[in-house]
């Protein structure tokens, strides 16, 4: 039930949190939507670094991943889980499984993975 918990109270916060950048940031008059775009960089910035730092911790990361990973990052944005499971595959070399799953997805957000994992490597390592 605690995890249960720690996931509801982060999903609010990154849910709150998405909808106070919407607001803050309208569409352009293009309807470009730079707001979602950005929140989906960011969120997966922030998985990426969330990932390398939770490597580090063992058996006690699993509360900080369940409310930042699961809840607030999951709140924030769906994409960010997306593309820390197509990092994953490819870590795994799992080529055509990273492909299929990629099909349609916006570069930039795997891009920002890689460089928040790489940041978060390079600090704790």
């Amino acid at each position: 039930m605690f995890n249960v918990l720690l996931v509801a109270l982060g999903g609010g916060l990154g849910a709150a949190a998405r909808f106070g950048v919407s607001l803050a940031m309208p569409l352009r008059g293009d309807g470009w939507p730079v707001a979602t775009f950005l929140i989906n960089v960011s969120g997966s910035l922030a998985i990426g670094l969330l990932a390398g730092w939770l490597a580090t911790r063992g058996d006690a990361a699993e509360p900080w991943r369940l409310f930042l990973g699961v809840g607030v990052l999951g709140g924030f944005t769906t994409f960010s889980a997306y593309s820390l499971e197509t990092m994953r595959m490819i870590e795994r070399s799992d080529w055509l499984g990273a492909s299929t799953y990629s099909i349609g997805s916006v570069l930039a957000g795997l891009a920002a993975v890689a460089i928040g994992m790489m940041i978060a490597k390079r600090i704790l390592g």
